[in-house]
């Protein structure tokens, strides 16, 4: 059995992977099969390649509604000295003189006497019959004023497709024009590769199923939604079995029937090596354990197996035991996703004949420093946008179970094993999980958390712009406008001696930068503590009691600025509160500590604690302003933002959260040169 992380390099536990599959006969395209040409033929993967049967046309075609001529009955046509021809009443019939001409419609076969179609609108009925619309296909003769050469107006045969030439090559994903272009070529079914069938089984005792009411210690299962999702858009069929308790004689039961009829095995959970980890004990009982661990976080703890049919680990004699490959991924979303796209989609691509995706790459600059595990390669999430001239990236979350790091992950940076980080500013690849065209339409924000962000992106979301925000406090936004780094910050810097908001901040930290202040909302910050208050606590002067927890803002914070702002007033020391120095970045973060019971309260605003169910005490009021450089202030990126923060829907849905006023909104408030 193998020892657990062994931290293998991600490249030799992909070969092990490979050199197992090979030697069970499953390096390669799965089996095919025959199917009818038509819309459910999309996107699959072609087994053989495709060959025309016919020409497409398969004769010479009239290209218009008109009429079908000799070329050479036409010569010395001009405006000024028309020919007359005579319409014959069939087609079909060979003239025997010169001179004669036939009307087909667009699509029809073309005469064998004839060799030019003149367009309907270019010619002129001779007789009283052919006037008007309805009766110009029946005249008895025809003007025309313009020659024309030979095949004017004729799709001749093949002009689309040649019998026997190559339509499609095997290996490819099906389009819609594809399967246009096979059935002109005269083919009503074609060979694809067989779809790969891969259950997937959830493991933990903890886990609900969707929709299940859920108490505490319970967690919905929902990582085998992703990965089925994933291993349907890559190609093959999912599907989800019963969550199998953390048990190792079920596990191995669910295990060993599934292996009858799937390709392949995703076990969910159980991968590290915990009391109630059972996946590795369970591979190795009934089948081979190739790999365990490698060096890639999130991901650290994948299994790559190999499980005997059945669970028929010792097979009789002459007997050859058809294997099935197994992938134990970890419970954490971030860390099976991830796995999954490193292992899973390489090898579906592999059993359809296809190639893996290829994300499109883009150069962009970090917007903090950020420091990684050194023997690892690790896979960063980041938000990614342009500001000026620039390409950047934001750091998301690196915790292996928030997932929606990876829902607001424009891309993914490799920080390779050895390099412990990056500086800030420095140049990355992205590989992108977005088009880049939306990159384009990105209005970054940087700095304070507020409630209403949320809410200014589904409206921003209107005009075809994407808001992405990174909280980071007031004082780290003021930085990165400074740095270049964003289109807008949110602010709400209390100066202690004039009191004022943002003003003096920004001249200190954003010096020759030009910046236009907007007034954005007025909102009440207090106490949060939990639902019915237990512990009475109304004031700050509470927070140095001894039965009272606190949690904090970050330093650079403006909540933070103003907490220390009315300490010093009161002369309450901050040494004496239990918790002062413990942080986290964002309102409703901190409401969330409150709400688990960690703390007994923290300063927040009334939004947070309303999300929460929380009580709140007010206690201040305080202006929140956007501090806009002057060359995104002018920037038609910006537009629809001025255009929401006047709209009275906007407006009407601000005001109607808890602790806001929105009076002043978008009003300018000052400009700093």
């Amino acid at each position: 059995m193998s020892i657990y992380l062994e931290d293998i390099p991600l490249s030799q536990a992909k070969f092990k992977f490979a050199e197992a599959l090979k030697e069970a006969g499953l390096w390669g395209r799965l089996d095919a099969e025959v199917i009818q040409v038509d819309e459910r033929a999309l996107g699959r993967i072609l087994a053989e390649s495709v060959w025309a049967k016919i020409s497409s046309p398969h004769y010479h075609a009239a290209a218009m509604d008109g009429f079908a001529v000799r070329s050479k009955d036409t010569a010395g046509a001009v405006l000024t000295s028309p020919v007359e021809l005579i319409v014959s009443s069939s087609s079909i019939v060979v003239p025997t003189s010169t001179g004669v001409t036939s009307y087909v419609d667009t699509g029809d076969v073309l005469p064998d006497w004839v060799d030019a179609v003149i367009p309907i609108e270019n010619v002129e009925p001779t007789d009283k019959q052919g006037k008007g619309t309805d009766n110009l296909r029946k005249p008895h003769s025809i003007k025309i004023r313009e020659a024309v050469t030979p095949w004017f107006h004729v799709r001749l045969i093949g002009e689309d497709i040649v019998a026997t030439q190559l339509i499609l090559p095997a290996g490819h994903k099906l389009r819609p024009v594809d399967l246009g272009a096979i059935a002109a070529g005269g083919h009503d079914r074609i060979s694809v590769a067989r779809k790969p069938r891969v259950a997937i089984i959830p493991t933990g005792s903890e886990l609900i199923d969707i929709g299940v009411k859920i108490k505490p210690g319970s967690i919905i299962e929902f990582n085998s939604v992703i990965l089925g999702a994933q291993v349907n858009g890559w190609g093959g069929v999912a599907e989800r079995r019963p969550i199998a308790i953390d048990n190792i004689s079920d596990i191995r039961d669910s295990v060993s029937q599934v292996s009858l009829e799937f390709d392949l095995i995703l076990l969910i959970a159980g991968s590290s090596a915990g009391a109630e980890d059972f996946s590795s004990r369970v591979i190795d009982s009934i089948g081979e354990l190739i790999v365990h661990g490698i060096a890639v976080r999130p991901g650290h703890p994948v299994i790559l197996g190999m499980i005997d049919k059945a669970g028929q680990k010792q097979p009789g004699e002459n007997e050859i035991v058809e294997k099935v490959p197994i992938i134990g991924l970890p419970g954490y979303p971030v860390s099976a996703t991830l796995t999954s796209e490193l292992f899973v989609e390489p090898l579906l691509a592999k059993w359809l004949g296809s190639k893996p995706a290829e994300p499109v790459n883009v150069q962009a600059k970090l917007t903090r420093k950020i420091t990684s595990p050194p023997g690892d390669d690790d896979y960063m999430r980041v938000a990614v946008g342009r500001v000026g001239d620039d390409m950047i990236a934001a750091p998301l979350s690196k915790g292996a179970g928030v997932i929606t790091s990876l829902s607001r992950a424009d891309g993914i940076v490799i920080v390779p094993r050895g390099s412990q980080g990056l500086q800030v500013g420095e140049a990355v690849n992205v590989k992108l999980y977005r088009p880049a065209a939306e990159l384009e339409r990105t209005i970054f924000i940087i700095g304070s958390h507020d409630m209403t962000l949320d809410l200014l992106t589904q409206y921003l979301a209107q005009y075809d712009r994407r808001l992405v925000s990174a909280n980071v406090g007031s004082l780290a936004g003021l930085i990165a406008l400074s740095r270049g780094e964003a289109h807008f910050a949110g602010s709400h810097l209390l100066d202690p001696e004039s009191g004022e908001y943002n003003r003096s901040y920004i001249k200190q930290y954003m010096p020759g930068v030009p910046v236009k202040v907007l007034a954005f909302v007025t909102r009440e910050q207090g106490l949060l503590v939990q639902k019915g208050n237990p512990k009475g606590i109304n004031s700050l002067q509470d927070l140095i009691r001894t039965d009272v927890t606190f949690i904090n803002r970050q330093r650079g914070a403006g909540t933070r600025v103003l907490l220390d702002y009315e300490l010093r007033k009161n002369q309450i020391d901050q040494s004496l509160i239990s918790g002062y120095s413990r942080e986290d970045y964002t309102h409703l973060a901190v409401a969330a500590a409150v709400s688990s019971g960690r703390v007994d309260c923290s300063l927040g605003i009334a939004a947070a604690a309303r999300a929460l169910e929380l009580d709140f005490v007010p206690l201040f009021s305080e202006r929140y302003e956007l501090i806009i450089p002057l060359e995104y202030f002018e920037n038609v990126l910006l537009e629809p933002l001025f255009r929401v923060l006047h709209s009275k829907q906007f407006r009407k849905a601000v005001s109607g959260m808890p602790g806001y006023r929105i009076e002043s909104m978008g009003e300018l408030v000052c400009e700093i040169i």
